[in-house]
């Protein structure tokens, strides 16, 4: 190890993952607003799609996919909200029972964006060799471990 890879070891994880995550999170948001939708939008479309993350095809209430996507939905995602556009907009429609399903024209939707995310994932990756991705994220979900926490 070099004297330039002995100072990053000493870097903070905690600060060089959050800078990590919003700095992803931040493009993935922005290349999904050119095709003018939220990735809260997105996600509601994919946990609804029989063709992607709803094998069966049921209709689901706003509480239902909050729990679904607890885990990555940040502070100022609003899911009922970002329901309401989709159905606005014709891509989801609501039953009596408020469950939201997904309809032809958030079929298509969906469809479309997924088709961008390759290209997406290959900006990100522009550089990384997939063992160096593997070995990050291994490394990542070991430090996940020792503070206790079940990793993914």
């Amino acid at each position: 190890m070099d004297h330039a890879d002995m100072e990053l070891a000493k870097q903070p994880i905690g600060y060089w993952t959050g800078v990590a995550n919003d700095a992803v999170i931040g493009y993935i948001r922005g290349e999904l607003a050119r095709l003018g939708t939220s990735q809260p939008q997105y996600w509601l479309l994919r946990h609804l799609s029989v063709n992607d993350l709803n094998p069966d095809g049921q209709g689901q209430t706003v509480p239902e996919l909050t729990g679904r996507m607890r885990e990555f939905l940040r502070a100022e995602d609003d899911l009922g909200a970002e329901s309401d556009r989709l159905v606005e907009r014709g891509r989801l429609r609501r039953d009596g029972e408020r469950r939201l399903w997904i309809t032809d024209a958030g079929e298509a939707a969906r469809a479309d964006i997924k088709r961008h995310v390759p290209a997406w994932r290959e900006r990100l990756h522009d550089g990384i060799d997939d063992a160096d991705y593997v070995t990050t994220v291994k490394v990542l979900r070991r430090m996940v471990e020792n503070v206790g926490r079940e990793a993914a």
